[in-house]
């Protein structure tokens, strides 16, 4: 029997390097085209498979689309959020319902977020769907120092999610 750890979702999806930390690949693309509030045209939507390792961290960024998350195996996931009126809040992504968690999120436009896998030696797969559909040029990657300047009260979360320097 093949052991289905990281590497081997890694390499089974193509997965590649992702600028915020982990793993993804882009698998659907919408052919339906909208305009959004920036007076931009983007895709309806676009959707990725993302994968995170316990040893790596998901740094704090903001997206100007929702984004909904699905949990799809390998351990649960914390999505950390500073919302726009910037309180802090995790939500757990798995399937122990009983425990909290719930199969799927969605991270409201312009709210910072990141994520981290909860269990150590381990990874999580999930699926982001972004609508209106995700451009690099609508990825806004945090320091600490952006983010403190503005969120003190959430030091903590920021120096463990937040890159130190770009």
């Amino acid at each position: 029997m093949i052991k289905k750890d990281a590497q081997f979702y890694i390499s089974h999806l193509g997965l590649e390097p992702h600028p915020e930390g982990g793993f993804y690949k882009q698998t659907f693309v919408s052919d339906m085209i909208i305009n959004t509030e920036q007076d931009n045209q983007r895709k309806l939507y676009t959707s990725i498979y993302f994968l995170l390792r316990s040893e790596e961290i998901s740094h704090l960024h903001r997206l100007k689309s929702d984004e909904l998350w699905y949990y799809h195996g390998g351990s649960s996931l914390t999505v950390h959020m500073i919302d726009a009126k910037g309180e802090y809040k995790e939500v757990n992504l798995g399937l122990q319902l009983d425990k909290g968690e719930v199969p799927q999120i969605l991270v409201p436009k312009n709210a910072i977020f990141g994520s981290s896998v909860k269990e150590e030696n381990t990874f999580s797969l999930v699926g982001c769907m972004v609508s209106p559909g995700f451009e690099f040029e609508d990825f806004e990657l945090f320091t600490q120092e952006e983010l403190l300047m503005e969120y003190p009260q959430h030091e903590e979360a920021i120096r463990r999610l937040a890159l130190e320097k770009k």
